[in-house]
């Protein structure tokens, strides 16, 4: 009699895609995006809003405003704005083909002038991505890429005065003469 090796039971592929397939669902959600008027509750949180633009608006130093408030409601009433500074009108694209047209834009609500908005600054936050990165200016103050030091002034990265060795030069050991 020939005795059969142990053999571990194994799960056939699709039991575990089964077991497997609400976690990948649950990661793969995005969150729902909000509408304009719930947005201006939601102020320093980063949300997708879901709004109808019904006009864009250019001031004459190139910023726009993606209007979003009906065309009833007066200017002081709109309690939300979409805005997009003109530095960043190469990464963020022709606007004006969003008028009359329903968009979702990711951002972080932030108070602008008694009212809420997001600023828009990169055409991936129609698609759920996130804003364009800008370093804050005042921890770069005084940097420049062409500089040796270190962009933040920070006192760990100092040498107190005296270069910094691997051992103080009183612990080192005369060196034998040859």
């Amino acid at each position: 009699m020939v005795r059969q090796p142990h053999r571990r039971p194994v799960l056939p592929i699709s039991v575990l895609l089964v077991l497997l397939a609400p976690l990948t669902a649950m990661a793969a959600s995005p969150k729902p995006c909000v509408p304009a008027n719930q947005a201006s509750k939601m102020l320093k949180k980063d949300v997708c809003v879901s709004a109808h633009v019904y006009d864009v608006v250019q001031l004459p130093d190139g910023t726009r405003f993606l209007d979003v408030c009906t065309p009833q409601t007066p200017d002081d009433a709109c309690r939300f704005t979409i805005v997009s500074l003109w530095q960043d009108h190469e990464d963020v694209g022709e606007l004006r083909k969003y008028r009359d047209m329903d968009v979702q834009v990711r951002g972080i609500v932030q108070p602008m002038h008694g009212r809420a908005g997001m600023v828009l600054s990169h055409a991936r936050q129609f698609y759920g991505g996130p804003p364009k990165f800008k370093p804050n200016p005042l921890l770069a103050r005084g940097f420049s890429a062409d500089q040796s030091r270190p962009p933040v002034n920070d006192p760990n990265l100092r040498s107190q005065g005296a270069p910094r060795a691997f051992m103080n030069t009183r612990d080192q050991e005369p060196r034998p003469a040859k």
